[in-house]
């Protein structure tokens, strides 16, 4: 049971980064999804939210209108389109699939700097 998470790297302010979630050894069509980040020094927080058939979606204030949550349950993975990026969205980006206890991936890193 795990979560693999892909697609950080280095951008310019204004740019856009499609992150991708792989999971595998659970039924992900079953499951609501949610990605979070975590920025130095900064709690984990919760950045966007999709139920399991993708119908519902849900985003934190500040990145409302920039970033895009969305699934393939044919291919177990979930993505999240960022774009407009800013300097304050660099930090670790992580999926999660909620539940008693969250599975959690291990996170990528997503830096936005000129």
């Amino acid at each position: 049971v795990q979560l693999v998470e892909s697609g950080g790297g280095l951008v310019q302010p204004g740019g856009s980064l499609t992150l991708s979630c792989v999971a595998s050894g659970f039924t992900f069509s079953t499951y609501a999804m949610q990605w979070y980040r975590q920025a130095p020094g900064k709690e984990r927080e919760l950045v966007a939210y999709i139920s399991s058939t993708g119908d519902t979606t849900t985003y934190a204030n500040p990145v409302k209108g920039r970033f895009t949550i969305s699934r393939d349950n044919a291919k177990n993975t979930v993505y999240l389109q960022m774009n407009g990026l800013k300097p304050e969205d660099t930090a670790v980006y992580y999926c999660a699939r909620p539940g008693w206890r969250t599975l959690w991936g291990q996170g990528t890193q997503v830096t936005v700097s000129s």
